[in-house]
């Protein structure tokens, strides 16, 4: 009997912190979804009137009060707009700072060659935030393509209700989490402004710089001008969206075997590499001087580098 109690007792403890952890887990996620369904409308809290909030929403993109590009290189500016993080300057000044500091000792630790402290430095103050913006210019994309359906949905049956098209793009803008939301969002901040649905949407198709917004514009673009069911096109377009989205699912499941094999085929010498240099320094130590052994691994380098862009273009299928 003591045993049955026991056994039970410790059952009804492992349910009360089970209960709880999902209770826990439930609200952290709830908390998360309405802080990236709000970004957008937190910013409209702190501005007071339209024209203020389209300026400061411009700007946090890395764009100027009009909605130009900054006066940068025209990539660099694409790239910044693309990934969709807030644009402070002065922070992400430091973190280059940071970054070009922390490359430069690493580069100097790990050969001792005062010149490898300028490689580190480039490597870790231009390489390296280059690599963020791609990594998160390329999730906001990814994300943008999965929400697009879900929008053009909302809008098809905001107009099928009656209502006007600015507002069927507000609604998208409050009802949807980032990116999509804050896109929509400010595309109907700027019709709001005074711009036309055709200068909205083009501006919006600029932020993203992603085919299936573009797809989107000019299929607006075509109804402003040439007039049409607007509802129509947009449900045929949001079924050619999904079409998209899984042709290229299927694309990455087809291309798989080959993104393995090339990343395998080029980490597999740095890995043994390093292992051999920790395992046995002198290995790679004792003849590192002699200038063929510098050559070769140069020319090794270099065999590796095209490889790696013949695999690229092997598996490089776009839709």
């Amino acid at each position: 009997m003591a045993g049955d109690a026991k056994t039970i007792f410790l059952i009804l403890v492992f349910a009360a912190v089970f209960t709880a952890a999902q209770a826990a887990i439930g609200l952290l996620s709830t908390a998360t979804e309405k802080r990236k369904l709000n970004r957008r409308l937190k910013v409209a809290e702190k501005v007071e009137g339209i024209s203020a909030l389209v300026v400061e929403l411009r700007k946090q993109r890395g764009l100027t009060a009009n909605g130009d590009r900054a006066g940068r290189l025209q990539w660099l500016s694409n790239l910044i707009v693309a990934s969709g993080l807030r644009y402070e300057p002065k922070k992400w000044l430091t973190y280059v700072a940071a970054a070009a500091l922390i490359g430069g000792i690493g580069g100097f630790a790990a050969t001792h060659n005062p010149l490898a402290i300028l490689a580190g430095a480039a490597l870790g103050g231009i390489g390296a935030p280059i690599m963020v913006l791609k990594v998160a210019a390329g999730r906001r994309a990814k994300a943008l393509g999965f929400q697009l359906p879900q929008a053009l949905e909302i809008i098809v049956r905001s107009l099928e209700a009656g209502h006007p098209v600015p507002t069927a793009i507000a609604l998208v803008g409050r009802e949807m989490s980032d990116p999509i939301g804050s896109e929509f969002g400010m595309a109907g901040d700027e019709i709001a402004y005074g711009a036309t649905l055709e200068q909205a949407i083009e501006r919006m198709a600029e932020r993203c710089q992603h085919p299936d917004v573009d797809l989107f514009a000019a299929t607006v673009r075509l109804q402003e001008r040439a007039g049409g069911n607007l509802t129509g096109l947009l449900k045929l377009n949001a079924a050619t969206v999904r079409d998209r989205h899984k042709m290229r699912l299927k694309i990455k499941a087809a291309s798989a075997e080959g993104r393995a094999s090339a990343l395998i085929l080029t980490s597999a010498p740095f890995v043994a590499f390093g292992l051999i240099n920790l395992t046995n320094p002198h290995f790679y130590g004792d003849v590192s001087h002699e200038p063929v052994v510098r050559y070769g691994l140069m020319g090794l380098l270099v065999w590796l580098v095209i490889g790696n862009l013949v695999m690229r273009r092997m598996i490089d299928m776009r839709l």
